[in-house]
């Protein structure tokens, strides 16, 4: 997910990771390849993030802001990290989130002209609005919200319309396939209720051709009138294309309960290590420890949750204290409404406080590749000399790209010298993402322990290099 710009960045900053090696400095010294080894080790041989992980999805589950389930994953963050031992202290930073429960499972089915009943794979998208009992209409195609607006009033209005464009599957990067069908499910359900539809029927944001629903947040903006958002599996959506071919006048039904209730109180978990030199500049790393609902929220963003707690205690097992102050942050509300990175940001500014770096891990807990950065060109340049230090453990490829959603609102606030996000390799990422597929039993441990070990030692360097 990390890599959606990374190309166009890259070709911007001056080329690759690569030439920025040859450009860059020489390498570091031996005793920084001594320090990474140690932290690997730690890693591989006596890391904590699997169990942590198993945890948080088994015992807690789900962790959809502002739902019980989130409040005790709360409660769980900040009793690891003072178990953890590695911080100096650990502390909550309080934010309002939004409260959308899903209600009771959905329902949906395909009806044909002759009365037959076809049950599909359905789930509502973040934020929609419930169909108030069975709604039953009509259903028109389009591959875009162009084609939607497009249409004449008559061809919408009093139906449902069925958003079916799939991912881009020449595409390299599943993200980049991601960042282009996207916006069919943030924004379709609002521009199907501004012409007048009575839902919104959305293809899963997937490659993979299975029977379960992936959900997301959709965005009603100002729209006058909300309609129901929902997601079909590929599956229901290939079916539901192939029967509409054979009988334009097929109809839908749809029931979902969903709704949103009034914002609640949660928090931001942070753990914080003062630095030993330079203690008024902030390294931040973190992952967001809400989820959707469907599953057990595994790789997003369980990963990233366990992987940011390990990196500074992987540090200290190494025994190496950091020169700057580093901060682990789990932030809440990332899925539906970033309310606790923009606390976060809001507080750092408030505090009139150095932020040196952050980094992100929310790509999920697959084998490291290295880190997309958003920073300027000379410093992008210096930060690649350290790849090699990297390279030996397949984390040092460092990509112009997308750090993060939870620290990105640092750069209006404070602006930090440079972000990172966390990249993994993101090959099955999509098939699991808001699904009921993401659970523990799909994350391997080692690939796990060494992204946390990849991260612990980037804080490491900037920890003592800076920028």
């Amino acid at each position: 997910m990390r890599r959606i710009y990374s190309l166009l960045l890259a070709g911007l900053l001056g080329g690759s990771a690569a030439t920025a090696r040859a450009q860059a400095a020489p390498a570091t010294p031996k005793i920084d390849s001594l320090a990474v080894r140690k932290i690997y080790d730690e890693a591989l041989l006596r890391g904590q993030s699997y169990e942590n992980l198993r945890y948080l999805c088994q015992k807690i589950g789900g962790r959809l802001a502002g739902s019980p389930q989130a409040a005790q994953a709360v409660a769980w963050g900040k009793l690891t990290m003072e178990k953890a031992g590695c911080y100096d202290k650990v502390y909550l930073q309080e934010c309002q989130v939004p409260h959308w429960v899903r209600g009771a499972r959905e329902k949906a089915e395909i009806i044909g002209n002759k009365g037959k009943h076809v049950a599909v794979a359905v789930c509502a998208l973040g934020g929609s609005v419930g169909t108030g009992g069975k709604l039953r209409a009509g259903v028109v195609e389009v591959k875009s919200l162009a084609e939607l607006k497009a249409l004449p009033d008559a061809a919408v209005k009093g139906k449902f319309i069925f958003f079916n464009r799939p991912f881009d599957d020449a595409l390299i990067e599943p993200g980049t396939a991601y960042g282009g069908a996207g916006d069919q499910r943030r924004s379709g359900p609002a521009e199907a209720g501004r012409r007048g539809a009575v839902g919104a029927l959305v293809r899963s944001l997937t490659s993979s051709r299975d029977n379960y629903p992936h959900t997301g947040a959709t965005n009603y903006g100002d729209t006058p009138t909300k309609v129901p958002g929902a997601a079909l599996s590929t599956m229901a959506a290939d079916e539901l294309s192939h029967l509409l071919s054979a009988d334009p006048t097929l109809q839908f039904e749809l029931e979902m309960s969903c709704q949103t209730l009034p914002d609640v109180t949660s928090y931001n978990v942070v753990g914080e290590v003062r630095g030993s030199k330079f203690p008024d500049q902030f390294i931040t790393v973190g992952g967001h420890l809400d989820s959707w609902d469907l599953a057990q929220g595994a790789h997003d963003d369980g990963t990233g949750v366990v992987q940011s707690i390990e990196a500074v205690r992987l540090l200290r097992a190494a025994g190496l204290r950091p020169e700057r102050t580093v901060r682990t942050v789990l932030f809440m509300n990332e899925e539906n409404g970033t309310r606790g990175g923009n606390k976060y940001a809001e507080l750092a500014q408030q505090n009139h406080e150095t932020h040196l770096a952050a980094i992100e891990s929310d790509g999920g807990g697959f084998p490291p590749r290295g880190f997309n950065a958003e920073t300027t060109p000379a410093l992008y340049k210096k930060v690649a000399a350290w790849s090699p230090l990297l390279a030996p453990y397949h984390a040092g490829d460092l990509t112009v790209g997308h750090a993060g959603t939870d620290i990105e609102p640092l750069t209006a606030a404070v602006h930090p010298t440079a972000l990172f996000g966390y990249d993994c390799d993101s090959q099955r990422y999509f098939d699991l993402h808001h699904s009921a597929l993401d659970v523990f039993e799909q994350v391997n441990k080692r690939e796990l322990e060494l992204g946390g070990a990849s991260m612990a030692s980037l804080i490491y360097l900037l920890s003592k290099y800076g920028l």
